[in-house]
């Protein structure tokens, strides 16, 4: 497995309660392959609260991506949705989870929240 990967994990594990998950409650394992092998990671939401494990466990959507892949959509050089629909990775279960990845994930670079976008004048360029 990838340093980019489990940091992204870890990351999620001590954060340990997400805000824009408040209402969101379920589970989501990721099953992730490189060199012949597949590496299992088990997120579960309950109220905002998310804890990581790496079990293999039935959960309410499964997604699965060559680690590499993965790797993309952590730094935020992929989306999760664009990737669904590409095929770059594949989904079982609840689809309001794949919507739900958008928010887990780093914005591609470069990118700047809209609010502040707005107070700095709505633009880039001089």
């Amino acid at each position: 497995m990838s340093e980019t990967t489990r940091e992204f994990f870890d990351a999620l594990e001590r954060h340990g309660h997400e805000r824009v998950l408040k209402k969101t409650n379920g589970t989501i394992r990721f099953d992730l392959e490189h060199d012949h092998e597949v590496d299992h990671w088990f997120v579960e939401i309950r109220g905002g609260a998310v804890r990581v494990s790496q079990q293999n466990s039935d959960a309410d959507t499964v997604v699965r991506s060559d680690n590499a892949f993965f790797d993309r959509l952590v730094r935020g050089e992929a989306k999760p949705l664009s990737a669904w629909l590409r095929n770059d990775i594949t989904t079982e279960g609840k689809f309001q989870f794949i919507v739900l990845l958008e928010r887990l994930f780093a914005p591609p670079p470069g990118a700047r929240h809209p609010r502040m976008a707005v107070r700095d004048g709505g633009s880039d360029e001089e």
